[in-house]
């Protein structure tokens, strides 16, 4: 008794054999089916290898130590903890005035017969064989057995002296140095000598120094603070050895002493929610992944897969039609012995089955050593090790038989096509009548308006973005089943088009069934490329137009903000010597107090100096209420006045008062730096006049007006911070000078008020050198900045530079990556459909080279057939593409613009408006429907060959 197991054995069979036959067009539906899974499979394990386990995130933090103690910083007070030991509070809740701040007594945490280990990290410039390197510094024993598995020493050993260190391999790599070198610090004349070499498992890009307690960042600290520069800023935790474990009732004893542990008991075995106080509190405790955010994930990945199915059977499918046409004869031959048009789809089904187990086990295979071989090239993107190769059979069986579900579904419509063609069709090769289908170009067209319904609703009424995306997908898949009505219409262009072209798109609109798949292929991959790149595009605008240039194009600035200006010079000319300068303005700062004080330094015997702004140029939304500082300025304007206000010049400019290094001590050079080309500028200064860039301090606001400018010092900082709080004026004394307003459109590079050397000294005041402004000849080659850091790092000062290169477009790659992609399946696609179209028009070809036809004819046709296809495919993707983009952006912008316009009705200071411009990539489209076509076109000419063998009529 014959059953279906028999049938299809039979089919497998033969499609083992027929795929065996035709190698090269099952090579090529194998590697589109595999390529993902490749990925996919890779993806998998590199993505579950990487995730450590309980016990591995343990051993990296704790090394082999039961805890990790840490000083909360609150003088003892009792705290609670969560079980992990991220984040505490304290016990009492204070209201008025914060915690009380001091060190604990970690010892009196330890349980008795406990060994502690402690281990500091701090900072440091550290010098290299290029310069300087900011680098983290570690003070931990790292060859105690508590600390085994923070550090994996690659080369050498740990440090056993206190002159010895390790660093990390890639500390090595950026410095220069080797193991065996000297290592210095800047301003620091200890040497130490590297004798090891480690990485630190979960952080492999790490730049770190590792010494032993005590023998670095205590002396680092201490040769700073004379000189008047930033120390390490060391913070230290303890490594605990219980020989027990430390249990959740010796972490909560521990928290009653202001200590704050990590207990590896308690991260293994974490206790229930009810014993952990602090989950009691509001917002602790409710930062778990919502049902809702996760099935959008999952939502978001399935809709990826989809698509990703989707766009490989729209590629493979004419493949298999190739094959089941090239067949056609013997599937006739299976209908004339008795077989059912059942058989005939199953023997069709059977070859995608068949390359769909191939392509599971050859892209599975090939995703597992791919990800072998590649280990440690993915560590170092991921910055971490692996906890442990991790195979997942079930996940890797699922994605296998996403391989073969793939390939059955691309095998599907050629099976029915094929089982549909009767058995004389099949067995003369006689095509039959075949008409279009009239109820898909309908389902596409309600498809489209449905779906662009919802993604106009998305953009201009709901807050959910997703509906863009999901009405954009929506529309895109109507356009898909609208392609064979689509090509049909291109169709008549065929009238004004030379003799090949019409004869290649007469050919692929008489043949939708082979022409629509691959049109619809070129159109999903161009439609996403389009989409993604035309909101790159518009994203990159936005960013240009946000852009705050702080200077002209290619000048050049430094400033040394600390040490009294006694750098200053010494940088100056460094600068000047590596750049090509043609101008160089000399500034000075302000000082208010001690001139050793650096710019922001607001401590004992340092002021500072503030702007005033006159009463008239105070933004009315933020003037501050003296009889009631505790309310809101906005809150006696209604929400028109509001956004009324918001765009008032006072309300756009900024805040009140500059910050200091907004005020330059210079003089004409300063402005031909800026680019600043004023007579009458240049005449206020040398007149002793304050040049102002900015309108909110000159007390008439009037371009090329005079006026006065006022500076108010203020030595006594805690008075000035008391008189804030409360909203009172600001004590200090204030200095008026004459001003001259530049005009509006000047553009300061946010400088705000010039001051001449002389006027300064007239009034008073004192200045230290700052930095210095340059024009240059040309711009600065990367070589001559580099060049420039490597010296100025020998100053040992804390430098400021700056080269003003402009604007950088960070998307450039992505658009490039994004039109090649498009530019690969779109040649691929219509690859395919030329393959096919030469398969179905051999009979042709052959007639033409009976009657004479040049050899050329061929390959010309080829050309042709394959560039139609992907203009065809690039024209309705590009339009396609479009949609979502649009969409996308109104969506943001109305909710960015509902935001901002909310948080003026509150009384809120929302900063600039929000500005969303829609940009079309040309260079991309340009790339799309002329480069591409016009390349798979002279490809598919390059791979034909211009003649076909003559064969004998086959006997009837």
């Amino acid at each position: 008794m014959k059953t279906w197991y028999h049938s299809w054995r039979a089919a497998i069979r033969i499609a083992r054999r027929d795929a065996w036959r035709a190698k090269g067009r099952s090579s090529l539906v194998l590697a589109m089916i595999a390529l993902p899974i490749v990925g996919v499979s890779a993806a998998d394990v590199t993505l579950r290898s990487s995730e450590l386990s309980t016990e591995q995130r343990i051993e990296r933090t704790l090394g082999a130590a039961d805890a990790q103690l840490s000083d909360s910083g609150m003088n003892g007070v009792p705290i609670l903890q969560p079980p992990d030991g991220e984040g505490y509070t304290t016990v009492e809740e204070f209201e008025n005035s914060g915690p009380p701040e001091g060190k604990t007594d970690i010892r009196k945490a330890l349980p008795a017969g406990s060994t502690m280990l402690s281990d500091t990290e701090g900072n440091a410039k550290l010098r290299t064989t290029h310069g300087l390197l900011a680098t983290e510094v570690r003070e931990l024993k790292a060859s105690d057995p508590i600390a085994k598995g923070i550090m994996a020493l690659t080369q050498g050993r740990f440090p056993q002296k206190s002159d010895e260190v390790a660093a990390t391999t890639h500390f090595l790599k950026e410095s220069g140095h080797k193991v065996g070198a000297k290592l210095t610090a800047r301003g620091f004349d200890r040497e130490y000598r590297i004798v090891g070499a480690y990485e630190l498992p979960s952080s492999l890009k790490t730049n770190q120094v590792n010494f032993l307690p005590g023998a670095f960042l205590a002396p680092y600290d201490k040769v700073a603070e004379k000189a008047g520069q930033r120390g390490g800023g060391a913070s230290t935790t303890y490594l605990v050895d219980t020989k027990s474990s430390f249990t959740w009732n010796m972490v909560q004893q521990a928290n009653t002493k202001g200590v704050v542990v990590k207990s590896r008991a308690v991260l293994l075995d974490p206790p229930p929610k009810s014993e952990v106080p602090i989950y009691e509190r509001s917002g602790w405790g409710s930062f778990e992944t919502s049902s809702a955010g996760q099935a959008a994930a999952l939502a978001a990945a399935a809709t990826v897969v989809g698509l990703a199915i989707l766009e490989i059977c729209l590629l493979a499918g004419p493949a298999f039609a190739v094959g089941a046409r090239r067949s056609r004869r013997q599937l006739g031959l299976v209908g004339a012995n008795g077989g059912a048009r059942s058989h005939i789809r199953a023997i069709v089904l059977a070859g995608g089955l068949v390359i769909g187990v191939a392509a599971a086990v050859i892209g599975t295979v090939l995703g597992l050593l791919l990800t072998l071989a590649l280990q440690s090239t993915l560590e170092g993107w991921m910055g971490q090790r692996f906890g442990s190769l991790d195979i997942r059979p079930l996940e890797l069986l699922g994605i296998a038989l996403l391989a073969v579900f793939t390939g059955v579904m691309a095998a599907l419509v050629p099976a029915i096509t094929s089982s549909r063609q009767s058995v004389l069709a099949s067995l003369t090769g006689r095509r039959g009548v075949r008409k279009s289908s009239r109820v898909l170009p309908v389902i596409g067209l309600v498809a489209i308006l449905l779906g662009g319904t919802i993604a106009l609703y998305g953009s201009t009424k709901s807050d959910q973005i997703v509906l863009v995306g999901a009405g954009s997908g929506l529309a895109e898949l109507g356009i898909i089943a609208l392609t064979p009505a689509l090509v049909g219409l291109f169709g008549r262009f065929g009238r004004f088009l030379p003799l090949s072209p019409r004869l290649a798109l007469r050919d692929a609109v008489r043949n939708r069934g082979r022409t629509a798949p691959a049109v619809a292929a070129v159109l999903a991959a161009v439609a996403g490329t389009v989409a993604v790149a035309t909101y790159a595009a518009s994203d990159d605008a936005k960013f240009k137009a946000e852009y705050h240039a702080q200077l002209p194009h290619g000048a050049a600035y430094v400033q040394v903000h600390e040490g009294g200006g006694r750098d200053v010079p010494s940088v100056r000319a460094t600068v000047a010597k590596h750049l090509p300068v043609a101008v160089q303005a000399d500034v000075d700062r302000i000082v208010v107090g001690d001139t050793n004080c650096s710019l922001y330094s607001y401590g004992k015997g340092c002021g500072y100096y503030e702007v005033v702004v006159p009463p008239a140029h105070e933004c009315p939304l933020w003037k501050a209420d003296p009889a009631n500082p505790e309310s809101t300025p906005a809150d006696k304007y209604t929400k028109a006045e509001r956004r009324k206000l918001s765009q008032d010049w006072r309300c756009k400019d900024g805040g009140a008062g500059a910050p200091g290094e907004n005020v330059m001590v210079g003089d004409g050079k300063l402005l031909t730096v800026l680019g600043i080309n004023d007579p009458a500028a240049e005449k206020a200064l040398s007149e002793g006049k304050i040049v102002s860039l900015d309108r909110r301090y000159v007390d008439s606001g009037k371009a090329g007006a005079g006026g006065k400018v006022g500076i108010r010092l203020i030595s006594d900082t805690e008075a000035a911070e008391k008189a804030q709080q409360e909203g009172k004026k600001v004590p200090g004394e204030i200095k008026s000078f004459d001003a001259y307003q530049m005009p509006e459109s000047t553009k300061g590079y946010g400088v705000s008020l010039i001051v001449a050397p002389a006027t300064v000294k007239a009034a008073a005041l004192k200045t230290i050198p700052l930095g210095a402004y340059y024009s240059t000849e040309k711009m600065p080659s990367s070589e001559q900045a580099q060049r420039l850091d490597g010296q100025l790092d020998k100053t040992g000062a804390e430098v400021n530079l700056h080269i003003e290169r402009g604007y950088v477009s960070r998307n450039n790659i992505v658009l490039l990556a994004l039109t090649i992609f498009a530019g690969l399946i779109t040649i691929g696609a219509a690859g395919i459909a030329t393959g096919l179209a030469q398969a179905d028009a051999e009979a042709d070809l052959k007639t033409l080279a009976a009657v004479g036809a040049p050899p050329r004819v061929r390959r010309t046709l080829s050309g042709f057939q394959c560039g139609v296809v992907a203009v065809m495919g690039v024209v309705l993707g590009s339009a396609a593409g479009i949609l979502p983009a649009i969409g996308l952006r109104m969506a943001e912008e109305r909710q960015q613009t509902k935001w901002y316009q909310d948080a003026l009705d509150q009384g809120y200071d929302p900063g600039t408006a929000p500005y969303f411009p829609l940009v079309l990539p040309w260079e991309t489209f340009l790339l799309l429907l002329i480069a591409v076509p016009l390349g798979a076109a002279l490809l598919a000419a390059l791979v034909t060959r211009s003649r076909g063998a003559l064969a004998r009529r086959e006997a009837t």
